[in-house]
């Protein structure tokens, strides 16, 4: 009779910290400032880090705000969760309902969203000497890597683009780059539509004493070639 008693009054000795108030951790307001104040600028030290050391072609102002964005965002989320472990499923399916289809040019781009993440959810938990420390260590590793060159297999300067009639002496454009040219890699070669032109792609690094303009020059007034195209690569370029 004790336990049915027990099951109808709600104050069953078996169940342990029964009626008790979820283990939430409550941030006072001062907390709060401080740990959003810090997201915001960790996340504008990793944005600013981004910039600086971008290469190629595919920037983007938007992803750069993002980073900064998110490492506030996470921050928040992280203090809205708190200790709870309801609020962080119920924050999962919320999620689940977004869908991101924003493609990443970059594969180092990812590493920069993960790292404002990281650095938001840190500041977030008020772990600021994490979040300090991991604030140096990451620029310091991406600033590293930019003034190295880390992962280059060599230094690409340009790209080469131009037609060549198949009817004229492929000698006359080959002679040109050689002049000219420290290293030239071919690329790609495209047949035009009527199959008169190849369309030729080269990555090519100039002699110290050549100059862009003279080079292209040469390349215009040599016979059978047109179109000719020099593009900048700074290492990374689609071509």
């Amino acid at each position: 009779m004790l336990i049915p008693f027990l099951l109808q009054t709600g104050n069953n000795p078996l169940i342990p910290n029964q009626g008790a108030a979820p283990d939430v951790f409550e941030y006072e307001l001062a907390e709060m400032l401080i740990n959003v104040g810090l997201a915001a600028v960790l996340g504008f030290v990793v944005s600013l880090v981004y910039r600086a050391t971008h290469k190629g072609l595919s920037y983007s102002q938007s992803f750069t705000q993002t980073i900064f964005l998110v490492a506030v965002i996470v921050a928040i989320v992280m203090m809205v969760i708190g200790g709870s472990l309801s609020k962080a499923f119920a924050l999962v399916g919320a999620l689940s309902i977004i869908r991101f289809r924003t493609v990443v040019k970059d594969t180092k781009d990812t590493a920069f969203v993960f790292a404002s993440l990281a650095l938001g959810m840190a500041a977030g938990t008020s772990s600021y000497e994490l979040a300090a420390i991991g604030t140096v260590v990451i620029s310091g590793i991406a600033w590293g890597m930019h003034a190295t060159n880390f992962g280059a297999l060599y230094k690409s300067e340009f790209i080469l683009r131009f037609a060549f009639d198949q009817s004229k002496d492929s000698a006359v454009y080959l002679e040109q780059i050689n002049q000219g040219a420290k290293r030239a890699s071919l690329l790609h070669i495209e047949p035009s539509g009527d199959g008169d032109l190849l369309k030729l792609t080269y990555d090519i690094q100039l002699e110290k004493e050549a100059k862009p303009e003279g080079f292209v020059k040469g390349l215009k007034d040599a016979d059978g070639l047109s179109e000719v195209v020099l593009i900048v690569s700074k290492n990374d370029v689609d071509y």
